[in-house]
């Protein structure tokens, strides 16, 4: 089966024709080029991705490792599983929702340095908040699609021990604070928000994260976590497996807990996801690179997505951003077989859930951030990278990755096997 793409006004999607018959609405489409002359568009593809082991910050092991350390291991042991020359990556994409102290000045250029890659790959730094890695993703995308590269190191990164959130110096302007607080507003409080918009009560709440927990340490026995993770050395210590994962959770304790945000709310600690450490890793380069360099690819992007929402309501993010992904992929709601919704709080995840018509079975399989933990600049690769991983092993056809972001946004991709 060749592949060529159409651009109409309004997104990118995949073109499918037998070999020899390549005719497109712009006309002829022969060996990467219009009859015009003109470059195709070239299929990203996902290879292969691996993660640190997640953690609680400031409790688990990872709180004493530097988080460019972290990113530089975890780069250098999917290269070297990839049998990728350090020469061949164009450009090194990282995300970083918190980038100063062991995470500024440019982290993402001093990780090439840390990964082994040569002085001649550079290294691009990227904050959409939670959803920087993600991001990162789909400028390696857009790259590649326009003929801007072929392979592209991308990741994301978060150390929520190390460096605090909102930074060290908060400053916000004083007269957007003055007339819209709602941009500066916690996180917490936005989902007590969307609980109160969306009647999400309680126990509902808590049977969504007991839920996550048992899923992710289902999968944690069954070994569905072993070949996505990098193993991080410190000193004479090995960390090697999650952390944030609780196999004791009930309901019962669940329900012993005070609110956190608000004295009268329902979100608590076991509804929202943990602060964490870890780092993911992706390979995303073009399906020609892949071919011939004997790579296996796992997914095709097929779209991607970026959209806004109010600052006071952001866990609903997910709910726009998926619904312009499907359009700009041609598929709808039933298509996709599996989803990966960033767990920021069990009340947006199920308003998003609910409001898009997801069925509960096609949602985290090995479960989300409320188990496995939410290393901001991180979780957007994990879960692209996790839905790509997903639909082989299921043999599934279609996937969608998706978050809210702090501020009011939402992010999206959607995936195809390969």
């Amino acid at each position: 089966m060749e592949h060529s793409r159409i651009i109409d006004s309004r997104d990118l999607r995949f073109f499918h024709e037998p070999a020899g018959q390549l005719t497109t609405l712009s006309g002829l489409y022969l060996n990467g080029y219009w009859a015009n002359g003109r470059p195709s568009i070239v299929d990203a593809v996902i290879v292969d991705w691996m993660r640190s082991p997640f953690h609680r910050a400031h409790k688990g092991a990872l709180m004493a490792v530097r988080p460019d350390e972290m990113a530089g291991q975890v780069a250098r042991a999917l290269l070297s599983r990839n049998n990728i020359l350090a020469d061949q990556i164009d450009d090194l994409l990282l995300g970083c929702a918190y980038p100063e102290g062991e995470q500024g000045y440019n982290v993402a250029r001093l990780v090439s340095f840390l990964s082994g890659l040569p002085d001649t790959v550079p290294g691009a730094t990227f904050n959409r908040l939670c959803g920087s890695s993600m991001e990162a993703i789909h400028v390696a995308a857009g790259k590649i699609s326009t003929g801007s590269g072929n392979c592209f190191l991308v990741g994301g990164m978060e150390s929520m021990s190390r460096v605090k959130r909102r930074g060290f110096n908060w400053c916000p302007h004083p007269g957007l604070e003055e007339s819209y607080p709602e941009a500066y507003i916690n996180m917490g409080i936005t989902a007590e928000n969307v609980a109160d918009k969306y009647s999400i009560s309680r126990i509902r709440q808590e049977e969504f994260a007991l839920s996550s927990h048992e899923k992710s340490h289902l999968a944690q026995l069954e070994g569905n976590f072993e070949n996505e993770i990098c193993a991080i050395v410190h000193g004479e210590e090995t960390i090697d497996s999650d952390d944030c994962i609780r196999p004791s959770s009930n309901l019962e304790s669940m329900a012993g807990l005070n609110p956190v945000f608000k004295e009268t709310g329902t979100v608590t600690a076991a509804t929202s996801s943990p602060l964490t450490d870890g780092v993911a890793f992706c390979i995303v380069c073009s399906e020609g690179f892949a071919i011939e360099n004997g790579l296996n690819p796992i997914a095709r992007i097929v779209s991607t997505s970026v959209t806004g929402c109010p600052p006071e309501l952001m866990g609903l993010g997910p709910i726009a951003a998926s619904r312009l992904c499907l359009e700009r992929a041609g598929w709808s709601i039933e298509d996709v077989d599996i989803w990966e919704l960033n767990e920021a709080f069990s009340s947006q995840s199920l308003a998003c859930i609910d409001e898009l018509g997801i069925e509960m079975d096609r949602i985290n399989l090995d479960g989300g951030a409320i188990s496995l933990g939410h290393p901001l600049g991180a979780s957007g690769a994990r879960i692209t990278c996790k839905a790509a991983s997903l639909l082989n092993r299921t043999g599934k056809d279609k996937a969608v990755a998706t978050m809210c972001i702090g501020g009011g946004m939402g992010i999206a991709t959607a995936l195809e096997r390969y």
